[in-house]
């Protein structure tokens, strides 16, 4: 018997389904992103399936008070700044999507987690369905991964798929990528926004069902947003993000959604030759090569998950040539710069109208957190004044537009990792001061006149 299809226009931003086309989706707004697909046609239950599709194990409504409510227990990966960002170890059953540039570094970080869980945790499939065995098997070599049992596949169908995984029953999975996966169930071309749905949605009964943990690579788009239908990030448990200019040698993984652990956790790993090696201390990394005593060069003391980072805020001013001084921040948000840079001409008295402003993260790195700001207002005051900010002197606070200096959280592990790495002095919120710290001066500041007083006069 044949089977209908029906031909429908999706977008390939959102998955909103149309009967014709459109030139502007009227769900997420996005132009010129409705494709031409061809589905199978819904049939009614009992004509050849099942009424409806879910986990494979039974469920029944139980009372609240009566669910256990014990901790999954995590299994370590082998790779610790792995297991900080997923919230500290791997949970069975789970199902991460990892996403990234091409070539960051995403195939050789699964590799190396698959090789070291089918050592320690059972047999792992590696599916790809961009390269073959031998390709991987390369990779591998020049990681030196050898034995465990770690078995691998090229293939894209999701039904033969399955198959490989009742047979050989793996604790865990690993899919690259997701979008190059298809199900015979619809015609249309494999990344279309049914096959993406499609196949995302039965690996998840399988991961769900039968306890295996599920690893999927996603492409991204040109804006760095996961391709494919915005739901693909709502199936899964932790979506997790490769962060890092190609040219540099360290990478970032951020986790932007984790059912069990906290969001914005940090991992930084380092590009070798044999692969990614985590870093144990990135306050070290990102202020290796920093110049002391270069006016323009602030120690910020931020914090990305439970994780306190020193990392270099780095500012040039200099008179423009042109009639419209130009303003750019690479790291920081360019909107965040300019409300600083009003907040020190209007608090602070800084004439800066006639001057070009660029603010720079050494390092590549991306800080969204506020606490920066009195890092960067420092920075361009430096610059401005042409005095160097002392060299053993960390800063953090929110400046607000007032030119008030506001609190931020976790003070204290701001100041401990300063300490650890040498500092001497740190400018604070005067209301975040906490208990003394060895070796270790804390200022108060309240505005941000009077850190910069203290910093530069």
């Amino acid at each position: 018997m044949t089977t209908k299809t029906r031909v429908v226009f999706a977008c390939q931003a959102c998955g909103f389904e149309s009967s014709k086309w459109l030139g502007r989706c009227p769900d997420c707004g996005e132009w010129n992103s409705f494709v031409e697909e061809r589905q199978a046609a819904p049939q009614p239950a009992g004509k050849g399936r099942p009424a409806s599709a879910g986990f494979e194990t039974a469920s029944r409504p139980r009372p609240y008070d009566m669910v256990d409510g014990a901790e999954a227990a995590r299994m370590p990966s082998g790779i610790d700044e792995f297991d900080r960002v997923l919230g500290g170890g791997i949970v069975p059953g789970s199902m991460v999507l990892i996403g990234g540039e091409p070539g960051i570094g995403k195939s050789t970080l699964l590799l190396q987690v698959a090789h070291l869980l089918a050592r320690t945790g059972g047999p792992v499939l590696y599916v790809s369905g961009e390269e073959s065995e031998r390709q991987i098997k390369l990779r591998g070599e020049r990681l030196g991964i050898t034995g465990g049992a770690l078995f691998l596949v090229g293939e894209t169908s999701l039904e033969r798929i399955l198959e490989h995984v009742d047979e050989l029953k793996p604790t865990a999975l690993v899919v690259d990528s997701v979008q190059t996966i298809y199900s015979s169930k619809f015609p249309s071309a494999p990344g279309s926004i049914s096959q993406v749905r499609e196949v995302a949605t039965q690996l998840l009964f399988v991961a769900k069902g039968r306890g295996i943990t599920t690893f999927l690579i996603g492409h991204v788009t040109k804006d760095g947003n996961l391709a494919g239908p915005k739901s693909l990030e709502h199936i899964v448990d932790t979506v997790l993000y490769f962060e890092g200019e190609k040219h540099l040698h360290h990478r970032i993984v951020r986790a932007v959604k984790n059912r069990f652990g906290a969001i914005s956790e940090m991992g930084v790993f380092e590009m070798t030759g044999a692969g990614l090696t985590p870093v144990a201390n990135p306050s070290a990394l990102f202020l290796a090569e920093r110049l002391e005593g270069n006016p323009g060069s602030a120690v910020v003391a931020t914090l990305e998950g439970s994780r306190p980072m020193l990392v270099e805020v780095q500012a040039l001013v200099s008179p423009t040539s042109f009639g419209t001084p130009r303003r750019m921040s690479l790291g920081i948000d360019a909107n965040r710069t300019n409300l600083l840079l009003a907040v020190l001409e209007k608090r602070v008295g800084l004439e800066l109208l006639g001057d070009d402003v660029f603010v720079s993260l050494a390092g590549g790195l991306s800080i969204p957190e506020p606490a920066a700001d009195l890092g960067v207002a420092a920075a361009i005051a430096s610059s401005f004044r042409n005095r160097p900010v002392p060299a053993k002197t960390a800063l953090f606070g929110e400046v607000g537009l007032g030119g008030e200096i506001r609190s931020v959280g976790q003070a204290a592990l701001r100041v401990r990792e300063a300490a650890q790495m040498g500092f001497t002095r740190c400018l604070l919120p005067a209301r975040n001061v906490p208990a003394a710290v060895d070796g270790m001066k804390l200022v108060g500041v309240e505005t941000l006149s009077e850190a910069l007083e203290t910093l530069l006069d």
